[in-house]
Order: C-alpha cells, then structure tokens, then sequence
C-alpha cells in the first residue's frame, strides 16, 4: 500500500472543530464516486447534510434491532439507519466483487489501494455505523481517531484490545476498578454482532444489489473475530508480535 502525508500537521487537526475522511472509487474508465464523512472532532458524531426526507426503512420501527435500547417515541428515526441511506443509495447498482482504484483521504494520511468495491465499502461504512449515534457502535468511537482503512482481521484485533486495555490502565489510575479480563469488551462486541446480523437482514430486505450487504457481512466477521479471540483467551495468535514486550 501506497500512503501519503499530508502538510497538515497533527496539532492543527486537534484543533479543528471537524474533520473529514473522504473514499474516492475510481471504476474502469472515467467512472468515479465518492463518499465523504463529515465528524465533529469533539464529539466524533457523523455531521449529515440535510435532506428534505429521509426513506421509510430508515424509521426505528422498522429498522429496529432485536436487542435496541432506543424508545421509538423518542426516536423516530433509527440513527444508523440514517447514516447507512447515503453508502446504499450511492452503490445499490455496483456489484460488490468489481474491481476499482480506492483513494483515502484522512488528517492525518492519504491510502491508496486496488481492491474490490466491497472492500472500500466496508471500510467506510465502519465510520458511518459508529458515528451514527447508535448506542451500541457508539462504544468503537475510539477507533475513529485513528481509522485504519482496509484494516486485516489481525489488525483490528491488535488496535481493539489494545485501545481498550490502555482505557482500563487509565481506569486504574484513576483509582477505578479496571475490567482487565476485558469481560465489557466481549459484551460490546456481542451486542455489535447481533446487530450487523440484524442490519444485514434488513438491507437484504431491501432486494438491491449485494454490495452494501457483503460489505457488513465483511464487518460482522471483525465482530465475531475479536469476541472470539477474547472468549477463549487464544492469546497465542497475537503473542508473536509482542514477543519483544512480553519476553
């Protein structure tokens, strides 16, 4: 992978109000489409451009997930839903297996990868789904200060565990009780998983083309990925990149 720095330096992004990640997808001859998301650098919440209305399937009584803490009297509209509606209507038409030129335009770098369409989807949509707002994806927020596109399962392992046990250090000193065992993790993760399995459904519901759908089944594999990985303790997968500390 080809990756460019960008002029701008690390202290003038913190002190920006917003920032934005921008995939270009470059198809064979002049074709190219582009998704940028636009976050609020405080909060790291999605700043969506208005619409005057938003599809019926993106209202919380019918985009709903099994396990959805959220009051639909409160909530008309289901916050992820509202940020998957643009990634879906932009690729409902492109099957997910074509091969296309993806560009990365972060703060902080540029990345640049041939790949399929469903990779760059998925990488995306990993931003859209926790800065929506939703309260279960809300728990990754972390992860989008540093977003890895294309990331490899071993990859978002390492940063997932690794984030999270430097939380639980800072817990610790703190004088709090830090959950090393990293039990608040698994249960974040398991509640990630029934949700990209229900969000899958539902798109597939949506009887369009199959990108959108294989790029979150991309996704739940991360999610089932990681949760196992902490259920059985396999710690020997990632021991070898840290032999240097732990020996």
């Amino acid at each position: 992978m080809r990756t460019e720095i960008l002029t701008q330096n690390d202290t003038e992004v913190k002190n920006q109000t917003q920032f934005e990640i921008a995939y270009r997808f470059n198809f064979p001859g002049p074709a190219q489409r582009e998704l940028k998301v636009c976050l609020d650098s405080a909060s790291l919440q999605i700043i969506r451009p208005q619409r005057e209305s938003y599809p019926d399937w993106t209202k919380l009584e019918r985009f709903r997930c099994p396990h959805c803490p959220l009051s639909a009297t409160e909530h008309e509209y289901c916050p992820l839903a509202l940020s998957l509606v643009e990634v879906i209507e932009k690729f409902h038409d492109a099957p997910s297996y074509q091969s296309v030129e993806i560009q990365v335009e972060s703060p902080a770098r540029n990345y640049w990868k041939y790949s399929s369409l469903q990779s760059g989807v998925s990488s995306i949509l990993g931003i859209y789904m926790v800065s929506s707002g939703c309260p279960y994806m809300t728990k990754l927020k972390p992860m989008l200060y540093f977003h890895l596109p294309f990331a490899s399962l071993e990859e978002t392992q390492i940063r997932s565990l690794s984030m999270y046990l430097l939380s639980q250090y800072i817990v610790w000193k703190k004088g709090g009780t830090p959950d090393w065992e990293m039990n608040n993790l698994m249960n974040h993760y398991e509640d990630i998983r029934i949700l990209n399995h229900s969000v899958s459904k539902k798109i597939a519901n949506l009887e369009m083309m199959d990108t959108s759908i294989n790029s979150l089944i991309i996704l739940n594999n991360f999610a089932d990925y990681v949760t196992f990985t902490i259920d059985e303790k396999i710690l020997e997968e990632i021991e070898f990149y840290l032999k240097e500390f732990t020996g």
